[in-house]
């Protein structure tokens, strides 16, 4: 009988676990541990893993020749981000890598919205002002989003499908990628230099993936190009933007707010509680700040997305046990390409 496990299940995952393992007949077991050297030896006498990583699996080449030895031939991973998984050394014991790529771009894109009508009205600020006990509005008026540029750097299909809200909306969009134009975007946004977006846009928000080309895409270079009055949203990955650049711009007034849904270090705090402060000193000094909107990781968090990260993944897992061929497998050779990249 096929048997699939799956690491580092949250509560609300179960029940799609186990209304999958139904439908297809098959026995998956689940563990709340992440998939980790420590626990890779778990996989013993499964066909198959799933996993979400929060953190690298391993930077040992013997874990995946373990995976090998347990006779695993694939990693499904539950979400977009490869950057957990050595792709070389996976491919090198002979271990097919899938994600799922779109489980759903309209989940971050709406959080997009969320963040920047709550910037643009100031609320963070209002609420510091409430909680204070001031209810006065002197110096917070907002303005309006048909008056607005967005500014989208990654105009894949999460970024093309903020540009799509944000032009319904009335916005002017511009967007920047390392990919050539998309058409069906022909009208909704503009294609432009990173430099000019970050000039023009009244919000720049960060749609990109993560690897070491990526690594503090933005940092204090770009936010000295933008707009004393320009909010800043990140909702891709965390080492994308440098963390102390970040603070520094807010501090200075070099930029107007941000919202972070993403954040260096943030193993080390989401989806964990906490007496005092966390334990990443950037953090904090960024919950002091009355102009920064922080969420945990949630930008994939709505019913649809978690499903289908769930199902495709083992969906995915499946069909490669099977000797089938998954249309979410990862190239190696096509992601070492790529990061010889960087958007620009």
């Amino acid at each position: 009988m096929t048997k699939i496990l799956v690491y580092h299940v949250r509560d609300d995952e179960q029940p799609l676990i186990d209304e999958w393992s139904k439908e297809h007949a098959i026995q998956v077991d689940s563990v709340p541990d992440e998939l980790h050297a420590d626990t890779v030896s778990w996989a013993k006498g499964y066909d198959g893993v799933v996993y979400k990583q929060r953190s690298v699996l391993s930077k040992d080449v013997q874990f995946y020749e373990q995976l090998r030895a347990l006779g695993i031939k694939q990693l499904a991973c539950r979400s977009a981000g490869i950057d957990s998984v050595n792709l070389e050394w996976a491919q090198q014991n002979g271990i097919t890598v899938t994600n799922v790529p779109s489980y759903s771009p309209t989940a971050v894109a709406e959080l997009v919205l969320a963040q920047t009508l709550q910037l643009v009205r100031q609320l963070p600020q209002f609420e510091s002002r409430i909680n204070e006990n001031n209810y006065c509005v002197n110096g917070l008026r907002a303005r309006e989003l048909s008056e607005l540029t967005i500014g989208i750097i990654g105009v894949g299909r999460i970024g093309g499908t903020v540009a799509k809200i944000f032009h319904a909306l009335g916005a002017t969009v511009l967007g920047n990628d390392i990919a050539q134009p998309r058409a069906e975007l022909e009208g909704i946004l503009r294609y432009t230099t990173k430099e000019e977006l970050l000039r023009q846009a009244d919000i720049v928000t960060v749609h990109v993936y993560y690897n070491s080309q990526n690594q503090h895409l933005i940092s204090e270079e770009q936010f000295a190009l933008m707009k004393n009055s320009a909010y800043f949203i990140n909702d891709s990955r965390g080492p994308v933007v440098d963390t102390e650049d970040l603070l520094r711009a807010l501090k200075n007034e070099q930029i107007a707010a941000c919202a972070l849904d993403v954040v260096e270090g943030e193993t080390q705090i989401f989806n964990l509680k906490f007496a005092q402060e966390t334990p990443v000193a950037n953090y904090n000094e960024l919950k002091k700040l009355p102009n920064v909107l922080l969420t945990p990781h949630i930008g994939f968090f709505t019913d649809i997305a978690v499903e289908n990260m769930v199902k495709q993944a083992l969906d995915d897992a499946l069909t490669i046990i099977m000797g089938h061929t998954s249309a979410h497998e990862i190239n190696f050779k096509k992601v070492a390409a790529s990061k010889n990249g960087r958007n620009t």
